[in-house]
């Protein structure tokens, strides 16, 4: 094999390498700002969902934290909508949240009242 072969082989080589690290180094930096990005997209993507089907947003919070008080004993702390499941019919109906960023909570509709689903 020729020697400039070689040496245009290890180049190439390098540069792969090179590249794939200082990619893999971008991806971590900017890993934070994407995740708190997509969070806040989700959130709000799931307010419009409530907003869209009719379902009045400060009723179901205040059910959820009426809800959580009376499972936990105490009141939560920060409440957030994450996903809205709206399925054929109002009994079938849930609203899952997030609780002080950590737990899932999800309740339910049942005879037009929210109930406890989960506690995750």
């Amino acid at each position: 094999m020729p020697s400039w072969l070689i040496i245009v082989l290890a180049v190439i080589a390098l540069l792969a390498i090179g590249g794939a690290y200082a990619r893999s180094r971008q991806l971590a930096r900017s890993r934070p700002a994407f995740d708190a990005s997509l969070e806040h997209v989700n959130r709000d993507l799931a307010a419009a969902a409530a907003l869209d089907r009719g379902w009045d947003r400060d009723t179901l919070e205040d059910a959820a934290r009426r809800i959580y008080a009376d499972e936990r004993g105490a009141a939560p702390g920060e409440l957030v909508l994450v996903e809205v499941l709206d399925r054929p019919g109002t009994d079938q109906d849930k609203a899952v949240f997030r609780v002080d960023g950590a737990e899932r909570f999800t309740v339910g509709r049942r005879g037009g009242e929210w109930v406890h689903e989960s506690l995750e």
